[in-house]
């Protein structure tokens, strides 16, 4: 998925994020069936941003499937490019999508998320070791992040919440 949520930052957020205390975004994408049922897939990233008021630059780690990196930005649109614009996230896998079937994802973007506990289940999702995006109801780990995800979604400074058009799954010729 490519897509961008630099909306989710307002003027309040940008000032934080020069304050020298850490600011984190944090965002999950569920992937859909057309058809009304359960999340099929879940995809989720996170980016801490710290400002180094010694060198004066934004310190970010941002954390997806496939592990962490860190970067360096000199100005809060640097930020915004890091931590709110996607460019080909991972969001479901060509085998859980039925070609016959359309799809949507619903994105949930939040600012300071409060709870440590829901930091660390980001992280312990986007780092699994199977790494996929693939869930199921049975997967206990998907239960326990999704009900702390739907029930504690406003214990965040700032959210967003969208939704994409539907779609039909891209098979690539053999």
């Amino acid at each position: 998925m490519t897509a961008s949520f630099r909306d989710v930052v307002n003027d309040a957020t940008a000032a934080k994020l020069t304050s020298g205390l850490p600011v984190v975004i944090a965002m999950r994408s569920y992937v859909f069936e057309e058809s009304g049922s359960g999340p099929i897939a879940l995809s989720a990233r996170t980016c801490r941003i710290v400002f180094d008021l010694w060198d004066e630059v934004f310190r970010i780690q941002l954390t997806q499937l496939g592990g962490s990196t860190s970067t360096i930005a000199v100005n809060v649109e640097g930020v915004l490019r890091n931590c709110t614009d996607m460019r080909n996230l991972p969001v479901a896998e060509n085998s859980a999508l039925r070609p016959e079937l359309r799809y949507f994802a619903a994105v949930l973007v939040e600012v300071n998320p409060v709870s440590a506990e829901m930091l660390e289940k980001i992280s312990r999702w986007v780092t699994r070791p199977s790494g996929t995006t693939s869930i199921s109801p049975g997967d206990d780990l998907f239960g326990s992040f999704v009900g702390l995800f739907l029930t504690r979604v406003s214990d965040a400074d700032r959210k967003l919440a969208f939704r994409t058009a539907p779609f039909a799954p891209v098979r690539p010729r053999p």
